[in-house]
């Protein structure tokens, strides 16, 4: 199982993402939006969160009034799963049941209790780290097109500087022709 957490943090407005895979991510399989977790199990010391929605595989929203883990087509008014504004219009939408299981792609969660350290200078194993090879890669990938460039353009000069001589020949032909008769 691999999940995407959104942690959002109700004081300063900052969403942090964090990945899960494999065994850490076992223990939210069958949680409900709404409850409690604790930051010790997903590598945040300190922390108490608050599952507040997702989506699935598919990118349908998970709704809280709608048990379960599999998709389902309601008639929705309004909030999760549908952007109309008209007042008394109902819309019938696809969105995921409450329950968290195996194809459930992302999860958002809420800080209901902060830890001692910040959650930017929590380490994430997950995360990559920037390396020198980023940066040599981005500076060879200019230098490596540069040349392809140059190779075709001295082609593409040969065969219009070819094309023009051909035209400029073919007219004076017909004029040394014209003269013989």
């Amino acid at each position: 199982m691999d999940f995407k957490l959104n942690i959002g943090d109700p004081k300063s407005g900052k969403t942090h993402k964090k990945d899960l895979t494999g065994d850490d991510a076992k223990f939210l399989s069958g949680k409900k939006i709404g409850e409690k977790i604790k930051g010790e199990l997903i590598g945040l010391t300190g922390y108490e969160f608050e599952i507040t929605g997702g989506s699935d595989f598919c990118g349908f929203p998970m709704r809280k009034d709608v048990r379960g883990s599999q998709r389902k087509k309601i008639l929705i008014v309004n909030g999760v799963g549908t952007r109309h504004t008209r007042a008394g219009m109902r819309l019938r939408r696809t969105v995921a049941g409450n329950t968290i299981y195996a194809k459930t792609a992302q999860i958002n969660l809420k800080i209901l209790k902060q830890g001692k350290s910040p959650l930017d200078a929590a380490p994430d194993a997950d995360a990559p780290t920037e390396t020198p090879k980023a940066e040599v890669k981005e500076e060879a990938k200019p230098e490596a097109k540069a040349p392809k460039e140059e190779s075709k353009a001295p082609k593409e000069e040969a065969k219009e500087e070819a094309a023009v001589e051909e035209k400029s020949e073919e007219p004076k032909k017909e004029v040394s022709e014209e003269k013989k008769e």
